[in-house]
């Protein structure tokens, strides 16, 4: 039980994490049950387990399920896409936490709602802490790539990764209590420094030729290589944020929190979001898509989704 445990630690410590620190933590708290972690009393008192749980009621009672989509609504031509909780790359990933968002259900409900006759436009519905980078390249690019206006209303929290990705939408709501910000990357790793429970002690040997396949950390060697490649990761991050926003590289940096997070007023101040609202009102706004677009968009989608049957039948 102790190597399954250890194992699972190591893998997730064994990829960078666009995340709020305590919330790495806490995810690998809750992997080996240490429910009585300091951390977890720190995001009980924190609220957001709370405003998590509020943001996913919230999304269940608005409009109607979207047909086709893993958790997606739909209300008024509006087609509501949950990143709620920590973001992974696969579902079978969410095991190790509390819930979240996987990017394949997000990456699939996108397309579903980009295909859809039904729907005008899509509202990304943000609280998040953010999550693990694998697969982020693919999900900003649709956003991107989007034929139709694409709104995030941040309800709560917009960290790190789920910044990263609410930064390509097209305009940014939050509520007056939000946040964002929490721009960079965190990898985690550690040392045996004593003997084990058992009384043995952990060794590894890698190959001469390779000493940064399992970098020391302990080492100033060790140290630059996992420096380097989280900065290199941080710089596709901030060109991406700085891109969605259409703004300056530089102004992300030195203007977007610096790392922290940065409440809603100065959000908006330093131009992280475009204004705060609320999602009703989020909800209750035009497409900004004239009838003619809406016909052609609406024709459009049909094709695609008859291709696809197509497609299907010959499989």
């Amino acid at each position: 039980m102790r190597n399954d445990l250890q194992a699972l630690i190591s893998a997730i410590r064994a990829q960078p994490w666009a995340i709020v620190p305590e919330y790495l933590e806490a995810i690998e708290a809750i992997a080996v049950r240490a429910m009585d972690a300091d951390v977890l009393q720190l995001l009980s008192r924190d609220g957001h387990d709370v405003s998590m749980d509020a943001s996913r009621m919230a999304v269940s009672a608005l409009g109607t399920r979207l047909d086709g989509s893993r958790g997606s609504t739909i209300r008024n031509g509006n087609a509501v896409v949950p990143m709620i909780g920590t973001i992974f790359p696969r579902a079978s990933m969410i095991g190790a936490s509390t819930g979240g968002t996987s990017l394949d259900a997000l990456s699939h409900d996108l397309r579903v709602a980009e295909a859809s006759a039904d729907v005008e436009r899509i509202v990304l519905l943000i609280d998040s802490p953010g999550g693990v980078v694998s697969h982020v390249g693919e999900a900003a690019e649709m956003l991107r790539a989007s034929t139709k206006p694409v709104t995030a209303f941040v309800t709560g929290m917009g960290a790190s990764l789920a910044y990263w990705l609410g930064s390509q939408a097209r305009e940014i709501v939050l509520d007056r209590a939000a946040s964002v910000g929490s721009i960079g990357i965190v990898a985690t790793t550690s040392r045996q420094e004593g003997p084990d429970a058992s009384g043995r002690r952990a060794y590894e040997i890698v190959s001469s030729g390779a000493p940064l396949k399992r970098p020391d950390v302990t080492t100033e060697e060790g140290r630059a290589a996992v420096q380097a490649d989280v900065d290199a990761i941080e710089a596709v991050f901030i060109a991406d944020v700085a891109a969605g926003r259409r703004v300056s590289v530089e102004q992300v940096r030195e203007r977007f929190g610096r790392g922290a997070m940065v409440p809603a007023a100065r959000a908006v101040e330093v131009g992280m979001a475009d204004r705060i609202g609320t999602l009703e009102s989020v909800l209750q706004q035009g497409s900004g898509r004239t009838p003619e677009k809406r016909g052609r968009s609406r024709a459009l989608a049909a094709a695609e989704l008859e291709t696809r049957q197509r497609a299907a039948e010959r499989i």
